[in-house]
């Protein structure tokens, strides 16, 4: 048997109607009348939501300063111009409203703010993180990336490359799941990023650095998220539903904080680095054109998974796992993004450092020809 360990878990508020407590949960984090950043994704702004959190932050007697400037697929210069606002305005804490770029964002900054180095300085673990950092709340508004219950934040660097941070000093302090935040969300992005909360399941519960207590949090992850993603995206109104895949998410969050990633996501950021892609769909690509070959010689955790998935055995995982994909209406096929892109050219990036980590956590090795085919594959997958 080997050795394992489990990471804490934040303190978690839940349900609908949640987000009415961020307000007393920072002001509990900070102390009374302290200044607060409210890192909330610029696509919320005709949704209400903002206005509802910054009420309750304003009601506990918390000054608030709300940064939006920033996209998709965060930049670390973003992150330093966020980090700048909250040193300005004295903030001792960061409150993350949306999807996982404001989370990643939000605890980027609340990790680097009382330094000032820039955030590409930290990536890859090259630096550590300053001994005083700010309080951190995450609001899911998408129910995907899980980054509310992790030690990572994925930031882009100026040469597009997708680069981590990692360390404890991103972990958010307090977890607000409403599903009510998650109403407002398109079919096409409820199915993207649900679609990730299941990539970030089966590779958690499937990979190198998987154990079974691990597993735990994988394994439901991926039965909620195989009940729950169908029926969100086709009626984004009914909200066992967009509540179900948001537990799907967070625990996924939990079970890629202990186990990591693997292969999927080693060609999803090589993917998102060479042209515009969102993340949820890379991954589910890379992982059609994996995981029939990652479950060959399977000694029976994709056994387990496909269970959990509620198939009979890991030989139907490949074929479910495309036809969910398809089903909600993700596109399979990157002929019109990454024409003019050469499959040496994506293996190189796949290659990459900042690729090595989930490369290397993967259950089946991976040599450098393996990735050319993987590179072959899903840029000819129709």
């Amino acid at each position: 048997m080997a050795r394992w360990e489990l990471a804490r878990l934040p303190h978690i508020t839940g349900g609908p109607g949640a987000r009415d407590a961020a307000g007393p949960l920072a002001a509990a984090l900070t102390g009374p009348g302290a200044a607060v950043l409210l890192v909330a994704d610029p696509g919320l702004a005709a949704t209400g939501l903002v206005d509802d959190v910054r009420a309750s932050l304003a009601g506990a007697g918390l000054a608030v300063e709300t940064f939006s400037d920033f996209t998709g697929d965060p930049t670390a210069a973003q992150a330093d111009a966020a980090a700048a606002v909250a040193r300005r305005s004295k903030a001792a804490a960061v409150v993350a409203l949306g999807g996982g770029s404001a989370l990643d964002l939000g605890k980027a900054v609340a990790a680097i703010a009382t330094d000032t180095a820039p955030a590409v300085a930290y990536q890859l673990c090259e630096r550590d993180f300053p001994a005083a950092t700010l309080a951190r709340i995450a609001i899911p508004t998408t129910s995907g990336t899980g980054s509310e219950a992790t030690r990572t934040a994925i930031l882009t660097r100026a040469d597009k490359a997708k680069v981590w941070l990692w360390g404890d000093a991103l972990k958010p302090h307090e977890i607000i799941l409403d599903p009510e935040t998650t109403l407002s969300l398109p079919p096409a992005l409820t199915a993207q990023t649900g679609i990730d909360a299941l990539v970030h399941a089966l590779e958690a519960a499937t990979n190198a650095n998987a154990t079974p207590a691990n597993r735990l949090y994988a394994h439901e992850a991926i039965r909620l998220a195989a009940r729950h993603l169908e029926p969100a995206v086709a009626d984004g109104a009914n909200l066992e539903a967009r509540a179900g895949l948001q537990r799907a998410a967070w625990l996924a969050g939990i079970a890629i904080d202990n186990g990591g990633t693997a292969v999927a996501h080693t060609i999803g950021h090589a993917l998102a680095s060479l042209r515009p892609l969102h993340h949820g769909r890379s991954v589910a690509l890379g992982m059609i054109a994996t995981l029939d070959w990652n479950i060959v010689d399977d000694d029976g955790r994709f056994d387990a998974a496909a269970r959990a998935m509620g198939l009979g055995a890991a030989r139907d995982l490949p074929a479910a796992f495309e036809r969910l994909t398809r089903g909600i209406g993700i596109r399979v096929s990157l002929a019109e993004e990454f024409a003019g892109i050469a499959p040496e050219t994506l293996s190189a990036q796949m290659a990459r450092p900042e690729n090595a980590a989930m490369r290397h956590s993967n259950r089946r090795r991976i040599e450098d020809a393996d990735l050319l085919v993987f590179a072959e594959r899903v840029l000819t997958q129709a």
